[in-house]
């Protein structure tokens, strides 16, 4: 007998498993299709509605009532604030929890983004952010054109408590801390 050739008991064992399943019929599987879940509609005239409305809040020709301004550092503190809130976020009381650098944007794509960033901030609860606007070295004239911008910009947000010149560690006169209401 060769080695590929069925042993005579492996044609028993054949012959008695087809007899015992003769009558048998397979079993249609019973499987429950489930149908995709739909996404949750996007609410896109709300989205822009609220882009608008942050472009709009921020106005490049504000003139502030009341603003502390020494030479050329940012000062800026809310009515009815202690000084003492100034005075604690210029020496650095306070984490800063978040940043966005503006170099590189055209003024319309800060005021958008800075914008954008104070509602995500308060959003998220943060409290004490750093804006870098920039010494203006690469702007035509060397002047810094989105540092005076941003501080008007940042005047009129009402989340706004506070601001102040960075410490030079953190940015010096190209960047801001400021202080987001709680």
């Amino acid at each position: 007998m060769t080695k590929d050739a069925p042993k005579p008991e492996d044609d028993d064992d054949i012959q008695l498993f087809h007899e015992a399943v003769k009558g048998a019929r397979p079993v249609a599987p019973k499987r429950i299709l489930h149908s995709p879940k739909k996404p949750k509609p996007i609410p896109r005239q709300l989205i822009r509605d609220e882009q608008q409305a942050l472009i709009d809040s921020l106005s490049d020709h504000y003139i502030p009532a009341y603003e502390l301004e020494s030479g050329e550092e940012l000062l800026y503190l809310r009515d009815g604030q202690s000084p003492l809130v100034l005075s604690k976020l210029r020496r650095g009381h306070w984490v800063v929890q978040a940043h966005i650098d503006l170099h590189g944007l055209i003024s319309d794509e800060a005021r958008l983004y800075v914008s954008e960033f104070i509602a995500g901030c308060k959003k998220r609860g943060l409290r004490c952010v750093r804006i870098v606007h920039g010494k203006g070295l690469g702007s035509r004239n060397k002047e810094p054109v989105l540092k005076h911008k941003l501080r008007n910009w940042l005047m009129q947000k009402d989340e706004v408590i506070a601001y102040a010149q960075a410490r030079q560690t953190d940015g010096g006169s190209g960047a801001v801390i400021v202080l987001l209401k709680a």
